[in-house]
């Protein structure tokens, strides 16, 4: 392919670094998308490509050639780049020539339709990264219908969330809201039962009543949830802890609850 060759001062390389980074505004919600894997995913998703970065003498396998192609007709700009340059802007070992600012699609509640047993998740102040991209895996993994974000400590472009879903983060549906407040008012308009993950006067989970649309509501690794979503009555479940620990990592219980309300509604 002839592209324009550019170094690791062109305003486009900085742009990679500062979203690695986080030290510039991302109104568009871009992310680094790295590999051939990465680079199917989008193709497949349809996910708009905002720059495609290509470095020929870093690619190993064939259809990575072919990708590259694909890509850089699909991108909005396309660069050629040095082995020295990627190497400047990689977060892998061992880069395979393939690297692209992407967009992260965006939810609007109003197009989000619900049916009758609909089943979301909503992270309260979740700061791990990793622990958010799993938690968008796990949605994916059980067909839960969206996840709604609120008090969010840790942005949805991070490399660890977008790693750590597999790509999912551009399928499942994700709704963010300011305050608990709204988030609350937008869950009762849309008649959806909350529960709370809480061992504090709860119920086992796998005697929840999970009928309806239900809303399962995680909270932070150290604080738990926010106490905005206390004193509207709703219900708390927690899974047993059987050892000497007295928690689960969010993710894990996450998946437990998500898991087990799913079955009860499909009557797996």
């Amino acid at each position: 392919m002839e592209l324009q060759a550019i170094g690791v001062q062109h305003p486009a390389v900085r742009q990679v670094q500062h979203i690695q980074n986080n030290t510039a505004p991302n109104r568009y919600k871009l992310f680094v998308a790295e590999g051939l894997w990465a680079h199917n995913m989008l193709l497949e998703s349809g996910a708009p490509i905002d720059t495609f970065f290509w470095c020929p003498e870093a690619i190993y396998a064939d259809e990575a050639h072919k990708r590259a192609e694909e890509i850089a007709e699909r991108a909005e700009r396309s660069f050629r780049i040095s082995l020295r340059t990627l190497e400047k802007i990689s977060e892998r070992d061992k880069p395979d020539g393939l690297l692209s600012l992407a967009a992260l699609p965006r939810w609007d509640e109003r197009d989000i339709r619900f049916g009758k047993t609909a089943l979301i998740l909503v992270a309260d102040g979740l700061e791990i990264p990793g622990n958010l991209g799993t938690l968008i895996r796990s949605l994916d993994a059980c067909g839960a219908d969206a996840l709604v974000l609120t008090n969010r400590k840790t942005r949805l472009t991070h490399p660890k969330v977008i790693r750590a879903s597999q790509g999912t983060i551009l399928t499942v549906p994700t709704l963010e809201y300011e305050t608990v407040d709204a988030a609350v008012a937008w869950l009762e308009s849309q008649r959806f039962s909350v529960l709370l993950a809480d061992t504090d006067e709860a119920v086992n989970y796998r005697q929840a009543d999970y009928s309806g649309r239900t809303a399962l509501v995680v909270g932070s690794e150290r604080y738990g949830i926010a106490k905005g979503w206390y004193g509207h009555g709703y219900q708390r479940v927690a899974v047993p802890m059987l050892g000497s620990g007295d928690s689960l990592n969010v993710s894990v219980s996450a998946s437990i609850l998500l898991y087990e309300a799913q079955a009860r509604k499909s009557r797996w």
